[in-house]
């Protein structure tokens, strides 16, 4: 049975939600047990299960603060939805390997997001834009 927009938008603004607190436990039970958790470019490649991707949100929250996600255009189709938004705070550690010395930081992020027939989150691929983070955090 195919998820309706509503119940999409609902349950990836919930994990955003959970994101935006620094609640690992609340991100992780927005995802299915089966879920292959994607950050492109991340060192441990693909992860499947909500406990492979926890080490993922533990640095993240480490590593930024104050995170506030503002969607700009959303793209739904049968059980997914590509998410394309604009992450804004601080980077009080290293964000993706740069020192982030609690300097602000703003970049666009693409979510790719499929969903289970249950509404939970089935794979998510997620894709930053590096070049924007290294333009703001330049390391000298």
């Amino acid at each position: 049975m195919a998820l309706t927009r509503a119940q999409m938008d609902a349950k990836i603004d919930e994990h955003f939600g959970f994101e935006a607190n620094d609640n690992v436990d609340g991100v992780l039970a927005t995802l299915s047990p089966d879920v292959v958790h994607d950050i492109v470019g991340w060192p441990t490649g693909p992860t499947r299960g909500p406990d492979a991707a926890r080490p993922f949100y533990v640095s993240l929250f480490a590593d930024l603060q104050d995170g506030k996600v503002r969607t700009l255009k959303r793209l739904y189709g049968e059980n997914f939805l590509v998410d394309e938004s604009e992450w804004s705070g601080t980077a009080p550690g290293r964000p993706f390997g740069l020192e982030g010395k609690g300097r602000p930081l703003k970049f666009r992020l693409l979510h790719i997001v499929e969903f289970a027939p249950t509404g939970d989150i089935r794979r998510e691929n997620v894709w930053l834009d590096l070049a924007a983070i290294q333009r703001q955090l330049p390391q000298v």
